[in-house]
Protein backbone atom coordinates (compact mmCIF):
# COMPACT_ATOMS: atom_id res chain seq x y z
CA UNK A 1 0.00 0.00 0.00
CA UNK A 2 2.05 3.26 -1.43
CA UNK A 3 -0.64 5.98 -1.09
CA UNK A 4 -3.96 6.36 0.93
CA UNK A 5 -7.20 8.46 0.52
CA UNK A 6 -8.66 9.91 3.86
CA UNK A 7 -12.26 10.28 3.12
CA UNK A 8 -12.82 12.43 6.19
CA UNK A 9 -12.19 15.66 7.61
CA UNK A 10 -10.42 17.30 10.82
CA UNK A 11 -8.37 16.12 13.42
CA UNK A 12 -9.24 12.23 12.23
CA UNK A 13 -7.76 12.80 8.79
CA UNK A 14 -4.72 14.22 10.24
CA UNK A 15 -4.47 11.78 13.06
CA UNK A 16 -4.46 8.26 9.77
CA UNK A 17 -2.15 10.70 7.75
CA UNK A 18 0.16 10.88 10.30
CA UNK A 19 0.54 7.30 10.52
CA UNK A 20 0.33 6.96 7.23
CA UNK A 21 3.31 9.13 6.53
CA UNK A 22 5.34 7.03 9.57
CA UNK A 23 4.51 3.84 7.82
CA UNK A 24 5.99 5.98 4.64
CA UNK A 25 2.49 6.00 2.57
CA UNK A 26 1.50 9.15 0.52
CA UNK A 27 -1.74 10.58 1.78
CA UNK A 28 -4.36 12.22 -0.43
CA UNK A 29 -7.39 14.69 1.34
CA UNK A 30 -10.55 15.18 0.34
CA UNK A 31 -12.06 18.31 1.25
CA UNK A 32 -15.51 20.61 0.88
CA UNK A 33 -15.08 24.21 -0.49
CA UNK A 34 -15.45 25.43 2.99
CA UNK A 35 -12.56 23.12 3.91
CA UNK A 36 -10.45 24.37 1.58
CA UNK A 37 -7.94 25.94 3.92
CA UNK A 38 -8.14 23.35 6.66
CA UNK A 39 -5.36 21.84 8.45
CA UNK A 40 -5.75 18.30 6.60
CA UNK A 41 -5.83 19.66 3.58
CA UNK A 42 -2.27 21.12 4.08
CA UNK A 43 -0.86 18.06 6.02
CA UNK A 44 -1.58 15.73 2.78
CA UNK A 45 0.87 15.29 0.32
CA UNK A 46 -2.19 15.32 -2.72
CA UNK A 47 -5.50 17.14 -1.73
CA UNK A 48 -8.84 17.14 -4.39
CA UNK A 49 -12.25 19.55 -3.61
CA UNK A 50 -14.98 16.78 -3.73
CA UNK A 51 -18.01 18.96 -3.95
CA UNK A 52 -20.02 22.42 -1.49
CA UNK A 53 -19.81 22.64 2.10
CA UNK A 54 -22.66 19.95 2.92
CA UNK A 55 -21.54 16.68 3.52
CA UNK A 56 -24.31 15.12 1.65
CA UNK A 57 -22.48 16.82 -1.48
CA UNK A 58 -19.49 16.89 -0.69
CA UNK A 59 -18.16 14.28 2.59
CA UNK A 60 -20.78 11.33 1.85
CA UNK A 61 -20.02 11.15 -1.81
CA UNK A 62 -18.68 7.66 -2.03
CA UNK A 63 -18.47 7.70 -6.17
CA UNK A 64 -17.15 10.93 -6.26
CA UNK A 65 -14.68 9.99 -3.65
CA UNK A 66 -13.80 6.64 -5.61
CA UNK A 67 -13.24 8.33 -8.60
CA UNK A 68 -11.18 10.51 -6.72
CA UNK A 69 -9.19 7.51 -5.75
CA UNK A 70 -9.10 5.55 -8.97
CA UNK A 71 -7.63 9.19 -10.77
CA UNK A 72 -4.63 9.46 -8.49
CA UNK A 73 -3.49 5.54 -7.94
CA UNK A 74 -4.57 4.96 -4.39
CA UNK A 75 -4.40 1.87 -3.20
CA UNK A 76 -6.93 2.12 -0.20
CA UNK A 77 -9.41 4.63 1.58
CA UNK A 78 -9.40 5.19 5.25
CA UNK A 79 -13.16 6.56 6.25
CA UNK A 80 -12.04 7.68 9.88
CA UNK A 81 -14.98 7.98 12.00
CA UNK A 82 -18.89 9.34 11.16
CA UNK A 83 -19.65 10.18 7.41
CA UNK A 84 -18.88 7.20 5.56
CA UNK A 85 -17.08 4.88 8.06
CA UNK A 86 -19.90 2.81 8.91
CA UNK A 87 -21.71 2.78 4.82
CA UNK A 88 -21.94 -0.79 3.67
CA UNK A 89 -22.67 0.53 0.52
CA UNK A 90 -19.43 2.52 0.43
CA UNK A 91 -17.09 -0.52 1.73
CA UNK A 92 -18.94 -2.32 -1.15
CA UNK A 93 -18.22 -0.22 -4.11
CA UNK A 94 -14.37 0.46 -2.79
CA UNK A 95 -14.53 -3.75 -3.08
CA UNK A 96 -16.18 -3.52 -6.64
CA UNK A 97 -13.42 -1.07 -7.88
CA UNK A 98 -10.21 -2.70 -6.65
CA UNK A 99 -9.97 0.22 -3.96
CA UNK A 100 -8.87 -1.23 0.00
CA UNK A 101 -11.50 -0.34 2.64
CA UNK A 102 -9.34 0.15 6.00
CA UNK A 103 -12.18 -1.85 7.68
CA UNK A 104 -13.94 -4.28 7.65
CA UNK A 105 -16.20 -6.33 5.06
CA UNK A 106 -19.58 -4.52 4.04
CA UNK A 107 -21.15 -7.58 5.20
CA UNK A 108 -19.96 -7.12 9.04
CA UNK A 109 -21.08 -3.28 8.48
CA UNK A 110 -24.73 -4.41 7.36
CA UNK A 111 -25.26 -6.64 10.29
CA UNK A 112 -23.55 -4.81 13.17
CA UNK A 113 -25.49 -1.69 11.60
CA UNK A 114 -28.74 -3.09 12.59
CA UNK A 115 -29.39 -3.22 16.63
CA UNK A 116 -32.21 -5.99 16.04
CA UNK A 117 -29.68 -7.82 13.03
CA UNK A 118 -26.85 -7.61 15.63
CA UNK A 119 -28.52 -9.09 18.85
CA UNK A 120 -29.55 -11.95 16.21
CA UNK A 121 -26.13 -12.86 14.85
CA UNK A 122 -24.59 -12.80 18.78
CA UNK A 123 -27.12 -15.03 20.27
CA UNK A 124 -25.32 -18.20 19.56
CA UNK A 125 -22.26 -17.02 21.84
CA UNK A 126 -24.50 -16.73 24.63
CA UNK A 127 -23.19 -13.20 25.21
CA UNK A 128 -25.82 -11.56 28.24
CA UNK A 129 -28.08 -9.40 26.41
CA UNK A 130 -30.82 -6.64 27.77
CA UNK A 131 -34.17 -8.11 27.99
CA UNK A 132 -36.57 -7.20 25.50
CA UNK A 133 -37.78 -7.55 21.63
CA UNK A 134 -36.15 -9.36 19.11
CA UNK A 135 -37.67 -7.82 15.98
CA UNK A 136 -38.54 -4.34 15.12
CA UNK A 137 -42.15 -3.14 16.40
CA UNK A 138 -45.12 -1.49 14.67
CA UNK A 139 -48.15 -2.95 16.00
CA UNK A 140 -48.49 -0.34 19.50
CA UNK A 141 -50.94 -2.44 20.92
CA UNK A 142 -48.77 -5.79 20.97
CA UNK A 143 -45.58 -3.40 21.93
CA UNK A 144 -47.68 -1.96 24.84
CA UNK A 145 -48.32 -5.87 26.41
CA UNK A 146 -44.79 -6.94 25.92
CA UNK A 147 -43.27 -3.55 27.45
CA UNK A 148 -45.57 -4.58 30.76
CA UNK A 149 -43.95 -8.13 30.54
CA UNK A 150 -40.41 -6.52 30.68
CA UNK A 151 -41.72 -4.32 33.14
CA UNK A 152 -41.37 -0.47 33.11
CA UNK A 153 -39.10 1.64 33.32
CA UNK A 154 -38.27 0.25 29.47
CA UNK A 155 -35.94 2.16 26.78
CA UNK A 156 -37.25 2.13 22.97
CA UNK A 157 -34.64 2.30 20.50
CA UNK A 158 -34.41 3.00 17.05
CA UNK A 159 -32.83 -0.21 15.07
CA UNK A 160 -30.60 2.12 12.64
CA UNK A 161 -30.25 4.29 15.51
CA UNK A 162 -26.95 6.18 17.06
CA UNK A 163 -26.38 9.28 19.11
CA UNK A 164 -29.24 8.71 21.11
CA UNK A 165 -32.01 9.78 18.06
CA UNK A 166 -35.12 7.78 17.70
CA UNK A 167 -34.46 6.87 21.92
CA UNK A 168 -37.08 7.43 24.77
CA UNK A 169 -37.29 6.13 28.13
CA UNK A 170 -41.01 4.93 29.21
CA UNK A 171 -41.54 5.66 33.01
CA UNK A 172 -45.18 4.31 32.93
CA UNK A 173 -47.82 2.58 30.67
CA UNK A 174 -49.95 5.43 30.22
CA UNK A 175 -47.16 7.67 28.31
CA UNK A 176 -46.41 4.41 26.03
CA UNK A 177 -48.08 4.64 22.93
CA UNK A 178 -47.51 8.86 22.73
CA UNK A 179 -43.71 7.91 23.60
CA UNK A 180 -43.86 4.69 20.90
CA UNK A 181 -44.84 7.44 18.06
CA UNK A 182 -42.11 10.16 19.12
CA UNK A 183 -39.44 7.28 19.04
CA UNK A 184 -40.75 6.20 15.37
CA UNK A 185 -41.06 9.64 14.08
CA UNK A 186 -37.97 10.50 15.07
CA UNK A 187 -36.15 7.15 13.71
CA UNK A 188 -37.99 7.69 10.38
CA UNK A 189 -36.72 11.12 10.66
CA UNK A 190 -32.95 10.91 11.78
CA UNK A 191 -32.29 7.74 9.23
CA UNK A 192 -35.15 7.14 7.05
CA UNK A 193 -35.99 3.86 8.83
CA UNK A 194 -38.98 3.70 11.53
CA UNK A 195 -38.02 0.49 13.20
CA UNK A 196 -38.11 0.56 17.10
CA UNK A 197 -37.65 -2.48 19.57
CA UNK A 198 -37.89 -2.12 22.99
CA UNK A 199 -35.93 -2.86 26.07
CA UNK A 200 -35.48 -2.74 29.80
CA UNK A 201 -34.10 0.33 30.92
CA UNK A 202 -30.75 0.16 33.27
CA UNK A 203 -31.36 2.50 35.97
CA UNK A 204 -27.89 3.45 36.71
CA UNK A 205 -25.50 1.95 33.74
CA UNK A 206 -22.28 2.68 33.01
CA UNK A 207 -21.29 2.69 29.44
CA UNK A 208 -18.08 0.43 28.71
CA UNK A 209 -16.39 -0.85 25.69
CA UNK A 210 -14.36 -2.56 24.62
CA UNK A 211 -11.55 -2.48 21.54
CA UNK A 212 -11.21 -4.95 19.26
CA UNK A 213 -9.04 -5.59 16.25
CA UNK A 214 -8.74 -9.03 14.00
CA UNK A 215 -6.94 -9.68 10.91
CA UNK A 216 -7.52 -12.31 7.75
CA UNK A 217 -5.92 -14.92 9.43
CA UNK A 218 -8.43 -15.75 12.05
CA UNK A 219 -6.83 -13.95 15.19
CA UNK A 220 -8.71 -11.73 17.12
CA UNK A 221 -7.56 -9.44 20.31
CA UNK A 222 -9.34 -7.23 22.64
CA UNK A 223 -7.51 -3.80 23.91
CA UNK A 224 -9.02 -3.81 26.86
CA UNK A 225 -11.81 -1.37 27.94
CA UNK A 226 -12.75 2.39 27.82
CA UNK A 227 -15.04 3.55 30.43
CA UNK A 228 -17.51 6.30 28.54
CA UNK A 229 -20.40 7.18 31.35
CA UNK A 230 -20.01 11.05 30.96
CA UNK A 231 -22.33 11.68 28.03
CA UNK A 232 -24.47 14.74 27.16
CA UNK A 233 -27.23 14.06 25.03
CA UNK A 234 -26.25 10.64 25.12
CA UNK A 235 -23.17 11.51 23.40
CA UNK A 236 -19.28 10.79 25.62
CA UNK A 237 -17.79 13.90 25.90
CA UNK A 238 -14.75 12.73 28.77
CA UNK A 239 -13.34 8.83 27.87
CA UNK A 240 -10.76 7.01 30.27
CA UNK A 241 -8.82 3.49 30.18
CA UNK A 242 -8.94 1.27 32.05
CA UNK A 243 -12.27 1.82 34.12
CA UNK A 244 -12.19 2.55 38.14
CA UNK A 245 -14.50 -0.65 38.55
CA UNK A 246 -13.75 -3.40 36.45
CA UNK A 247 -11.99 -6.47 38.20
CA UNK A 248 -9.46 -8.40 36.01
CA UNK A 249 -12.04 -10.98 35.91
CA UNK A 250 -15.04 -9.03 34.63
CA UNK A 251 -12.63 -7.51 32.34
CA UNK A 252 -11.79 -11.01 30.85
CA UNK A 253 -15.36 -11.88 30.69
CA UNK A 254 -16.08 -8.71 29.01
CA UNK A 255 -12.99 -9.05 26.62
CA UNK A 256 -13.92 -12.30 25.62
CA UNK A 257 -17.82 -11.81 25.05
CA UNK A 258 -16.38 -8.58 22.36
CA UNK A 259 -14.15 -11.50 20.80
CA UNK A 260 -17.31 -13.30 20.39
CA UNK A 261 -19.03 -10.40 19.11
CA UNK A 262 -16.50 -9.96 16.32
CA UNK A 263 -16.21 -13.56 15.28
CA UNK A 264 -20.20 -13.51 15.42
CA UNK A 265 -19.96 -11.65 12.11
CA UNK A 266 -16.28 -12.40 10.39
CA UNK A 267 -14.98 -8.84 11.55
CA UNK A 268 -11.82 -7.78 10.20
CA UNK A 269 -9.79 -4.59 11.06
CA UNK A 270 -10.51 -2.19 14.56
CA UNK A 271 -13.89 -2.62 16.28
CA UNK A 272 -15.66 -1.51 19.06
CA UNK A 273 -18.09 -3.39 21.16
CA UNK A 274 -20.18 -1.20 23.52
CA UNK A 275 -21.69 -3.17 26.87
CA UNK A 276 -23.67 -1.67 29.68
CA UNK A 277 -22.61 -2.46 33.20
CA UNK A 278 -25.44 -2.12 35.62
CA UNK A 279 -24.76 -1.08 39.59
CA UNK A 280 -24.24 -4.95 40.44
CA UNK A 281 -21.12 -5.25 37.48
CA UNK A 282 -23.68 -7.33 35.39
CA UNK A 283 -23.03 -6.35 31.70
CA UNK A 284 -24.90 -6.50 28.60
CA UNK A 285 -24.55 -6.45 24.81
CA UNK A 286 -25.06 -3.35 23.81
CA UNK A 287 -24.21 -2.89 20.29
CA UNK A 288 -20.61 -2.91 17.98
CA UNK A 289 -19.40 0.12 16.07
CA UNK A 290 -17.90 -1.09 12.86
CA UNK A 291 -15.11 1.63 12.73
CA UNK A 292 -12.42 3.07 14.62
CA UNK A 293 -13.75 5.28 17.88
CA UNK A 294 -13.39 9.20 18.40
CA UNK A 295 -11.98 7.85 21.87
CA UNK A 296 -8.95 5.52 20.51
CA UNK A 297 -6.28 7.51 21.56
CA UNK A 298 -6.86 6.49 25.37
CA UNK A 299 -6.61 2.37 24.57
CA UNK A 300 -3.55 3.03 22.23
CA UNK A 301 -2.17 4.58 25.01
CA UNK A 302 -2.23 1.77 27.87
CA UNK A 303 -1.78 -1.16 25.47
CA UNK A 304 0.97 0.78 23.81
CA UNK A 305 -0.36 0.56 20.17
CA UNK A 306 -0.73 2.10 17.12
CA UNK A 307 -4.72 1.13 16.13
CA UNK A 308 -4.32 2.83 12.58
CA UNK A 309 -1.03 0.93 11.99
CA UNK A 310 -2.87 -1.84 12.88
CA UNK A 311 -5.57 -1.46 10.73
CA UNK A 312 -3.27 -0.75 7.88
CA UNK A 313 -1.30 -3.88 8.31
CA UNK A 314 -4.72 -5.53 8.37
CA UNK A 315 -5.76 -4.21 5.56
CA UNK A 316 -2.67 -5.31 3.24
CA UNK A 317 -3.41 -8.81 4.40
CA UNK A 318 -0.77 -9.22 7.23
CA UNK A 319 -0.74 -11.19 10.40
CA UNK A 320 -1.49 -9.45 14.00
CA UNK A 321 1.91 -10.10 15.47
CA UNK A 322 0.93 -9.94 18.74
CA UNK A 323 -0.80 -12.25 21.06
CA UNK A 324 -4.00 -11.78 23.90
CA UNK A 325 -1.39 -13.06 26.63
CA UNK A 326 1.24 -10.23 25.81
CA UNK A 327 -0.79 -7.42 26.25
CA UNK A 328 -1.02 -5.29 29.56
CA UNK A 329 -2.31 -2.32 30.66
CA UNK A 330 0.10 0.28 31.54
CA UNK A 331 -0.79 3.27 33.43
CA UNK A 332 -4.22 5.40 32.86
CA UNK A 333 -5.35 7.76 30.19
CA UNK A 334 -7.92 10.34 29.71
CA UNK A 335 -9.95 12.27 26.76
CA UNK A 336 -11.70 15.28 26.84
CA UNK A 337 -13.37 15.91 23.66
CA UNK A 338 -12.95 19.70 22.98
CA UNK A 339 -16.27 20.91 20.96
CA UNK A 340 -16.74 24.69 20.29
CA UNK A 341 -20.33 24.12 22.16
CA UNK A 342 -21.38 26.29 24.96
CA UNK A 343 -22.08 24.46 28.03
CA UNK A 344 -23.37 27.49 30.01
CA UNK A 345 -26.59 27.15 26.84
CA UNK A 346 -27.40 23.38 26.64
CA UNK A 347 -24.24 22.43 24.93
CA UNK A 348 -25.69 24.57 21.98
CA UNK A 349 -22.93 25.03 19.03
CA UNK A 350 -21.42 28.15 19.17
CA UNK A 351 -19.60 29.10 15.65
CA UNK A 352 -17.64 31.75 15.06
CA UNK A 353 -13.83 33.01 14.36
CA UNK A 354 -10.44 31.33 17.02
CA UNK A 355 -9.40 34.66 17.47
CA UNK A 356 -7.21 32.95 19.77
CA UNK A 357 -6.40 29.03 19.46
CA UNK A 358 -3.22 28.23 21.59
CA UNK A 359 -2.85 24.26 22.31
CA UNK A 360 -1.28 22.96 25.82
CA UNK A 361 1.98 20.77 25.02
CA UNK A 362 3.83 19.10 27.64
CA UNK A 363 4.92 15.36 28.78
CA UNK A 364 1.95 13.00 28.60
CA UNK A 365 -0.13 15.28 27.08
CA UNK A 366 -1.19 14.77 23.83
CA UNK A 367 -3.47 16.64 21.25
CA UNK A 368 -5.41 15.64 18.15
CA UNK A 369 -6.51 18.67 17.03
CA UNK A 370 -7.76 19.85 13.89
CA UNK A 371 -8.03 23.68 13.86
CA UNK A 372 -5.74 26.52 14.31
CA UNK A 373 -5.82 30.34 15.37
CA UNK A 374 -7.84 32.33 12.76
CA UNK A 375 -9.80 29.70 11.29
CA UNK A 376 -13.60 29.75 10.90
CA UNK A 377 -15.68 26.68 12.62
CA UNK A 378 -18.33 25.63 10.02
CA UNK A 379 -21.60 25.10 10.66
CA UNK A 380 -22.05 21.95 8.69
CA UNK A 381 -20.21 19.33 10.73
CA UNK A 382 -19.84 18.11 13.83
CA UNK A 383 -18.28 20.72 16.15
CA UNK A 384 -15.27 19.18 17.88
CA UNK A 385 -12.25 20.97 17.57
CA UNK A 386 -9.91 18.68 18.88
CA UNK A 387 -9.27 15.73 21.83
CA UNK A 388 -7.48 16.42 24.60
CA UNK A 389 -5.58 13.21 26.22
CA UNK A 390 -3.42 13.32 28.96
CA UNK A 391 -1.60 9.94 30.57
CA UNK A 392 -0.61 8.84 33.89
CA UNK A 393 1.30 5.56 35.88
CA UNK A 394 -2.25 6.47 37.73
CA UNK A 395 -6.09 7.95 37.40
CA UNK A 396 -5.17 10.69 40.04
CA UNK A 397 -2.03 11.99 37.99
CA UNK A 398 -4.13 11.70 34.44
CA UNK A 399 -6.68 13.69 35.90
CA UNK A 400 -4.26 16.22 37.58
CA UNK A 401 -2.55 16.65 34.33
CA UNK A 402 -6.33 17.16 32.51
CA UNK A 403 -7.02 20.29 34.55
CA UNK A 404 -3.43 21.25 33.69
CA UNK A 405 -3.84 21.06 30.44
CA UNK A 406 -7.20 22.51 30.33
CA UNK A 407 -6.45 25.34 32.03
CA UNK A 408 -3.36 26.13 29.55
CA UNK A 409 -5.46 25.43 26.34
CA UNK A 410 -6.36 29.14 25.67
CA UNK A 411 -9.69 29.44 22.85
CA UNK A 412 -11.13 32.76 22.48
CA UNK A 413 -13.71 33.42 20.05
CA UNK A 414 -15.94 30.65 20.25
CA UNK A 415 -17.27 28.83 23.89
CA UNK A 416 -16.06 25.58 23.90
CA UNK A 417 -16.57 21.99 26.42
CA UNK A 418 -12.39 22.73 28.44
CA UNK A 419 -14.70 24.62 31.54
CA UNK A 420 -17.20 21.40 31.50
CA UNK A 421 -14.29 18.88 31.55
CA UNK A 422 -12.67 20.60 34.54
CA UNK A 423 -15.64 20.89 36.06
CA UNK A 424 -16.10 16.87 35.11
CA UNK A 425 -12.32 16.31 36.80
CA UNK A 426 -12.76 18.24 39.57
CA UNK A 427 -15.80 16.96 40.54
CA UNK A 428 -16.28 14.20 43.52
CA UNK A 429 -18.16 11.30 41.90
CA UNK A 430 -15.94 11.40 38.83
CA UNK A 431 -12.66 11.24 41.69
CA UNK A 432 -14.03 8.29 43.16
CA UNK A 433 -15.08 5.93 40.18
CA UNK A 434 -18.75 6.23 41.62
CA UNK A 435 -20.41 7.66 38.55
CA UNK A 436 -22.77 6.25 35.68
CA UNK A 437 -24.45 7.92 32.47
CA UNK A 438 -26.43 10.38 34.72
CA UNK A 439 -23.16 12.14 35.37
CA UNK A 440 -24.68 15.45 33.60
CA UNK A 441 -28.37 14.99 34.64
CA UNK A 442 -27.23 14.17 38.36
CA UNK A 443 -24.59 16.75 39.14
CA UNK A 444 -23.62 19.00 36.09
CA UNK A 445 -25.46 22.29 36.14
CA UNK A 446 -24.83 26.28 34.03
CA UNK A 447 -25.02 27.73 37.28
CA UNK A 448 -22.38 25.16 39.36
CA UNK A 449 -20.02 26.04 36.57
CA UNK A 450 -20.78 29.69 36.67
CA UNK A 451 -20.02 29.60 40.92
CA UNK A 452 -16.86 28.19 39.66
CA UNK A 453 -15.72 30.72 37.43
CA UNK A 454 -16.98 33.19 40.11
CA UNK A 455 -14.54 31.36 42.71
CA UNK A 456 -11.52 31.39 39.95
CA UNK A 457 -11.56 35.02 39.46
CA UNK A 458 -12.11 36.02 43.03
CA UNK A 459 -9.02 34.23 43.74
CA UNK A 460 -7.48 35.45 40.29
CA UNK A 461 -8.06 39.07 41.80
CA UNK A 462 -6.70 38.00 45.29
CA UNK A 463 -3.46 36.85 44.10
CA UNK A 464 -3.42 40.40 41.50
CA UNK A 465 -3.57 42.22 44.56
CA UNK A 466 -1.12 40.31 46.61
CA UNK A 467 1.20 40.67 43.58
CA UNK A 468 0.36 44.56 43.86
CA UNK A 469 0.67 45.08 47.27
CA UNK A 470 3.94 43.47 47.52
CA UNK A 471 5.77 45.23 44.28
CA UNK A 472 4.62 48.42 45.96
CA UNK A 473 6.42 47.42 49.41
CA UNK A 474 9.63 46.53 47.29
CA UNK A 475 9.42 49.74 45.65
CA UNK A 476 8.95 52.00 48.87
CA UNK A 477 11.75 50.30 50.00
CA UNK A 478 14.45 53.01 50.81
CA UNK A 479 18.16 52.80 48.72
Amino acid sequence: MKKILVANRGEIAIRVMRTAKKMGIKTVAVFSEVDRNALHVKYADEAVCIGPAPSNQSYLKGDKIIEVAKSLNVDGIHPGYGFLSENADFAELCEKNDVIFIGPKSHAIKVMGSKLAAKDTVKAYDIPMVPGTDEAITDIPEAKKIADEIGFPILIKASAGGGGKGMRIVESADEFESQMNRAISEATSAFGDGSVFIEKYVGSPRHIEIQVMADTHGNYLHFFERECSVQRRHQKVVEEAPSAVLTPELREQMGQAAINVARSCDYIGAGTVEFLLDENLNFYFLEMNTRLQVEHPVSEWIAGVDLVELQIKVARGEQLDVKQEDLNINGHALELRVYAEDPMNDFLPSVGNLEVYQLPEGKNIRVDNGFEEGMDIPIYYDPMLSKLITYGDTREEAIQLMIKAIDNYHVKGVQTTLPFGRFVCEHDAFRSGNFDTHFVKKYYSPSLLEDQHKKEAEIAAKIALKRYLEDQKLLRVPN
